[in-house]
């Protein structure tokens, strides 16, 4: 089975020195209470055909009866699968998801019968850099673009009809790959059905649907159980499992939750391959999601150094004064 490049990767986070957590602030994320994960909480949800993604976290956010719900990746109204759904103050988590990947599955009629061979020598033509003009029917402006199939597995074929699996970069178009494929084998195709099985960090075999997530709250709201609702919605932090990461102190949380830039002294641990530059998550030492931000140095430097920016912050998650502030105000 293939993997994404996030799985793939070897990643170790190292230990800069050793540090504890007050337990006095912050919380793990695994015991926040059902209000708190629903205004910052993301569910991994089974789309089901006929609705536009659109339409599908609307009916989420009214189940769940939350302000606001936004999707990660959108899906055709007729393709099924995994649409991670942000809540609240989860929604300014969405962006991350396109730095993870995708995964499908499709089902591709060919129009004319092919050998198997051909079309195993086809899908090891389209690995790798491709170029693809969306289609007609599409939200974004008709240019050509490079995107990545990192991978291609045949699952099933008889006649005209091929099962495939296939992982790609976020953006890219299946309807299309399975025509450029088609005209690349000289019968044309189409495709017949599509579902996506992974999208980032979020699997198909984790995914709910909309009637196990409003059994879940009726449950909930009638008799006060949480123990469905616990299994659908997860905490933001789910949403960054295929970042890598930089671990903070206390210290480092209160000034990183003001928006400041992460000094050396205030990493705890970092993913020692870290990328200048490179999207990473900011957690405390509870697990906590602090921030999104760019790193200043490579992970190596972080090991290396002990004084300078290791980390701009992005985004912020963390609320001000969860974590103590060390200095005065003015």
């Amino acid at each position: 089975m293939g993997l994404l490049p996030f799985e793939k990767e070897k990643r170790k986070l190292v230990k800069r020195y050793e540090s504890s957590t007050n337990p006095e602030y912050g919380l793990k994320p695994e015991d926040r209470t059902i209000a708190e994960l629903l205004n910052s909480g993301i569910i991994n949800l089974d789309k089901p055909g006929g609705l536009t993604s659109h339409e599908t976290a609307d009916i989420v956010r009214k189940i769940m009866k939350v302000k606001s719900a936004g999707h990660g990746g959108t899906l055709d109204p007729r393709v099924t699968g995994v649409l991670p759904i942000a809540l609240n103050k989860a929604t300014r988590i969405l962006e991350v998801f396109l730095h993870g990947g995708k995964e499908y599955v499709c089902e591709m009629k060919l129009h004319k019968e092919v050998s198997e061979k051909d079309l195993l020598k086809t899908f090891k033509k389209f690995t790798g850099t491709i170029k693809q003009l969306p289609p007609i029917k599409s939200s974004v402006k008709r240019i050509l673009r490079e995107r990545t199939i990192y991978y291609i597995e045949l699952l099933e074929f008889a006649g005209r009809t091929a099962l495939f699996r296939a992982g790609c970069e976020a953006g890219t178009y299946i309807r299309k790959l399975c025509t450029d494929m088609g005209e690349s084998l000289g019968v044309n195709a189409h495709m017949q059905d599509l579902r996506r099985t992974k999208a980032s960090c979020f699997k198909e075999e984790n995914s709910i649907t909309l009637f196990e997530l409003q059994e879940a709250m009726a449950l909930y709201e009638e008799k006060s159980d949480e123990s469905l609702l616990r299994k659908c919605v997860m905490p933001a932090e789910a949403g960054v499992q295929h970042l890598k990461k930089v671990i903070i102190s206390d210290g480092g949380v209160a000034g990183m939750s003001y928006g400041a830039p992460l000094m050396l002294p205030g990493a705890v641990a970092v993913t020692e391959n870290i990328e200048n530059n490179e999207l990473i998550a900011v957690m405390s030492q509870k697990n906590e999601l602090v921030a999104l931000g760019k790193a200043a140095m490579t992970g190596k430097e972080m090991l290396e150094k002990s004084k300078g920016i290791c980390v701009n912050a992005y985004k912020v998650f963390i609320e001000r004064e969860v974590y103590p502030r060390s200095w005065k105000k003015e």
